[in-house]
């Protein structure tokens, strides 16, 4: 490859956010560094990824690519939008063999933009940042140069790929290393004497989390003279929430939704939220103590097995969301929370271990190492 060109950079991933925002904290690190470096997205056509990728100034291509079904009509497109995406994106790889280099980034977008580069020799890498690495990228990790994993474990899923994996932690905003979580009291009219539980459904919300904590909260007023709560419901939870909540004895602000949320993890005493991916690699930046209810509705239960990292390292709870039985979720929820709130003790202890897990330079990391690959 001639050193005379610029590089330029395609990532592939979307559907959901936990497959962008590693990849976009990535491409920004890059973009800062090397400005002359041209890095496109390829992405789907659901709108989660024009919301996230827009604002963010990439060029962005969605492909016609669909999640795998069983459903034999369902299949028959998947595989029909699978192979317009592959030629769809051989079309526009084929007129950048230079200095390019494509990196999966996760989802049912990523497999034929692979695949469309290996056919032209274009190198490929993959960023994997869950615990358990889905059946697409075991397999496409054969193809890859380098493998870039967030937990130590996820090595073993890669083992027909030996040499190739790097564990360099979730790429996470430079914001996580730069914010200033003092603006946080202010913000909200907190009172900077009194520890944060932050509760957090993610950017939209989790309908099961919020009931659970309006189920519990007359329970945790008892906390109101060391701890105050900051509870992220979700736009569409938010009025909802805010009138069944009512007056509290304990300092309670709902809040729909945050624009400066590294600040306000970094605030955080503890956290109660999902366990995302990207969520528990924030938990560890921030070095806030986790409870975690992972989403239920995931078959392979990745979630859950990324918050049993986090209790391993001891900087984490799981409780199980228990959909059909709300009210053995909120107490169970109650009682682990309550054991936390009142034990100083063990909230610093795992607030140890979740700086120790956290990996700031993880941006870094992959950035240097793709903008070397030949």
């Amino acid at each position: 490859m001639s050193r005379t060109e610029n590089r330029r950079l395609f990532f592939a991933g979307g559907g959901t956010g936990g497959h962008l925002y590693p990849a976009m904290a990535v491409a920004a690190l890059i973009q800062k560094q090397k400005p002359e470096t041209e890095i496109t997205f390829f992405c789907s056509r659901r709108e989660i990824d024009a919301k996230i990728l827009g604002p963010s100034g990439f060029d962005f291509l969605p492909l016609p690519a669909e999640g795998f079904s069983i459903s034999p009509t369902q299949c028959i497109r998947f595989l029909a939008q699978f192979v317009k995406s592959y030629y769809f994106a051989k079309q526009i790889l084929s007129s950048q063999r230079g200095q390019t280099v494509v990196i999966g980034a996760g989802g049912f977008v990523s497999a034929p933009v692979i695949l469309a580069a290996r056919s032209l020799g274009i190198p490929v890498c993959l960023l994997n940042v869950d615990s358990v690495p889905g059946k697409a990228n075991r397999l496409l990790g054969r193809l890859a140069k380098i493998i870039f994993v967030q937990f130590e474990q996820t090595k073993s899923y890669f083992a027909k790929a030996p040499g190739k994996v790097i564990v360099s932690g979730c790429p996470l905003r430079e914001e996580f290393q730069t914010a200033k979580p003092d603006a946080v009291a202010a913000m909200y009219g907190l009172d900077r004497e009194k520890k944060i539980l932050l509760i957090t459904g993610a950017s939209s919300g989790s309908l099961s989390i919020n009931r659970a904590i309006l189920e519990i909260l007359p329970n945790l007023e008892r906390f109101s003279d060391q701890w105050q709560i900051v509870h992220l419901t979700g736009t569409a939870h938010f009025e909802t929430v805010r009138r069944s909540a009512g007056k509290s004895a304990i300092r309670y602000v709902p809040v729909e939704y945050c624009h400066e949320m590294p600040a306000l993890m970094k605030a955080a005493d503890l956290v109660v939220g999902r366990a995302g991916a990207v969520s528990v690699a924030e938990y560890a930046a921030a070095g806030a103590p986790a409870i975690c209810l992972p989403y239920p509705y995931h078959k392979d239960r990745h979630q859950f097995l990324n918050a049993q990292s986090m209790v391993e390292a001891g900087t984490a709870v799981i409780v199980e969301d228990q959909v059909k039985n709300p009210q053995k979720t909120a107490a169970a929820l109650l009682q682990v929370l309550s054991e936390i709130m009142e034990n100083t003790e063990r909230l610093s202890s795992m607030k140890k271990a979740a700086v120790a897990q956290s990996h700031p330079n993880a941006a870094s990391v992959v950035a240097n190492a793709l903008m070397i690959l030949q």
